[in-house]
């Protein structure tokens, strides 16, 4: 009976082999030991936290968590106080305390001048020639404010020239744009290829929306690419700043300086070189088409650089915002362009505010990197 594998206790219930062996084997303690718990073991559920709130609070006073896309609100307050502007009284309040301001020091410096010559000559004549330096230093700026003016004007008539004559198709008045374009750009080395070519092939052109065309893509190609790297650097300045600096009013103000730097650095390229008070009438003017046409908002061409925004928004929205604020500003430095071309984009290619800040923000990767 030992080699068919039954115990004793088998034997005397009676049990066959097959249910032995089904049937778990007895467990004898030793004496004095102890049965050991083969009990499965059942992880038991964390306790919930609970926290006493103060009386009064009420949960659903609390305010919501920022969703959606960011909106780029350092640019929309640019675009708002650029577009600000006093009433008839305030600026005719400030002309003339600007008049009485000026007449008060022209009478103070004149008596100064008078009392130093009476007490000592040679002083007197000291005061009298710094005075005349000064004098001479804001007709010096002022002169060169108007100039600016005048050289904005000059973009300005050149290219709603090229508008007409295109229309019309006068080539009379397409060489006249030309000729005047040239002559704008005679004395810059970057546009010396472009003129020798644009004379070589200019008189073998006998449509004046050809000879617009070739001139554009001879002269400003060059032109357009340093304009492109002007923007795209104000437009990381702009997504950086906003994204690192936590100060409320910091992004606001870099912004608008980005701006106004950005678009006087435009107006250089394009031989405006424009002023204090030039660049301060050109940012309006860019903004004020932008929010007269409704761009300087999500539009078509800004779907890509804003969704990556919404997309980083998510991990930070401060990084998200700053990448709306980027595109914003590359809007508004497309606008510059536009305004201060000599020529109408119609042979070239609009630059694309979407690829702009995607090279922004990739010239920024890589200088990180480096």
């Amino acid at each position: 009976m030992a080699g068919c594998g039954l115990s004793p206790d088998d034997l005397r219930s009676g049990a066959t082999e097959p249910e032995a062996r089904r049937r778990p084997a007895a467990y004898s303690p030793r004496p004095g030991g102890r049965v050991p718990d083969r009990r499965p073991v059942v992880s038991r559920p964390p306790k919930p936290f609970l926290e006493e709130m103060e009386e009064g609070v009420d949960p659903s006073a609390a305010p919501p968590v920022p969703d959606g896309l960011p909106e780029g609100q350092a640019m929309q307050a640019v675009a708002a106080l650029s577009q600000k502007r006093g009433s008839g009284l305030t600026r005719f309040a400030l002309w003339a305390f600007g008049a009485l301001f000026s007449f008060a020091l022209s009478v103070a410096a004149y008596d100064f001048v008078l009392g130093l010559m009476e007490r000592n000559l040679v002083l007197g004549w000291v005061a009298f020639g710094l005075v005349a330096v000064a004098v001479l230093g804001a007709l010096l700026l002022a002169l060169r404010e108007w100039g600016a003016f005048l050289r904005l004007g000059r973009l300005d008539s050149l290219r709603m020239r090229a508008v007409e004559a295109r229309v019309a198709a006068d080539l009379k008045a397409a060489r006249g744009v030309v000729a005047g374009i040239v002559s704008l750009y005679a004395a810059r080395g970057d546009t010396a290829w472009g003129r020798a070519r644009l004379a070589e092939r200019e008189g073998e052109v006998m449509d004046a929306d050809a000879l617009l065309a070739l001139a554009e893509r001879e002269l400003l190609t060059t032109l357009d690419a340093e304009a492109r790297l002007v923007i795209e650097a104000a437009a990381r300045q702009v997504a950086t700043v906003t994204a690192l600096v936590p100060l409320a009013l910091a992004d606001v103000a870099t912004a608008a300086v980005a701006n106004l730097r950005m678009i006087r650095r435009i107006a250089e390229i394009y031989g405006g070189r424009s002023g204090s008070f030039g660049s301060l009438k050109l940012l309006r003017r860019v903004f004020g088409s932008l929010v007269a046409a409704g761009a300087l908002a999500l539009t078509d061409d800004m779907i890509g650089s804003v969704a990556g925004g919404g997309v980083l928004s998510k991990l930070s929205r401060r990084f998200g915002e700053g990448v709306v604020n980027g595109a914003l500003t590359a809007r508004v430095g497309v606008a510059a362009m536009e305004l201060c071309r000599p020529l109408p984009f119609v042979a070239l290619e609009r630059p694309a505010v979407s690829s702009l800040v995607s090279r922004a923000l990739a010239g920024l990767v890589n200088r990180s990197e480096r």
